[in-house]
């Protein structure tokens, strides 16, 4: 583990950061996980509830980014946001304070929760919690990052997104190096085999963070 971090107090709960480059994996592993006996906060998941129509984060992206980035029934489209802030960091930074401290607040709100069930592990899926420092060293007492081979991670991308690969590329070159993210690593599974090899190295993790 990483001695620098200095998580929140949050008593009885060992509490592990997941994280990894898009379609590498994360969900999987996630999931995995949660199979042998963890607990899981997915901040994906809490960021589309707190940009629900009408809601404080909602009402901060319309704002930000104009009514166009509206479905018709009010929800926020999330391709076209993400279209606007690929490639446009200062778009991309504003969205990110706008969301960022709702999700971190809702991710508290949810351990909170855990402390109160006194449960042991909880695991946190968030793609952004290395780029964000300040959820890397207050949130987590250890992290794990999931790789995939690059073939492998562009053919799931385009399969799972119907991206060209020209695309696909445009969109993992965009993020941070996965070489950085496992210099951060206190652990790292690699996704790009068979799910039975995953879940072995899921299965020996474990035996190591359930203690």
């Amino acid at each position: 583990m990483n001695q620098n971090r200095q998580p929140i107090k949050i008593s009885l709960v060992k509490i592990i950061g997941l994280t990894g480059n898009i379609a590498c994996g994360k969900s999987v592993v996630a999931d995995m996980l949660k199979g042998l006996g963890a607990s899981t906060i997915d901040a994906d998941r809490i960021a589309r509830c707190v940009v629900e129509p009408e809601k404080p984060g909602w009402k901060d992206i319309v704002a930000e980014f104009g009514r166009g980035i509206l479905n018709p029934d009010g929800a926020i489209d999330r391709k076209k946001l993400g279209e606007i802030i690929f490639n446009n960091e200062a778009k991309r930074k504003a969205l990110n304070s706008v969301i960022h401290p709702k999700i971190k607040e809702g991710i508290l709100i949810n351990l909170k929760k855990h402390e109160n069930a006194k449960t042991s592990v909880v695991i946190i899926e968030a793609a952004l919690i290395i780029e964000n420092e300040g959820w890397l060293n207050t949130l987590v007492n250890g992290l794990i990052v999931v790789i995939s081979d690059d073939e492998v991670q562009l053919k799931r991308l385009m399969e799972r997104s119907g991206f060209s690969k020209e695309e696909a590329l445009a969109r993992v070159s965009s993020q941070m190096p996965t070489s950085q993210k496992v210099a951060r690593a206190d652990y790292v599974i690699d996704n790009s085999g068979s799910l039975d090899e995953t879940m072995r190295q899921v299965k020996s993790i474990w035996g190591k963070i359930s203690v």
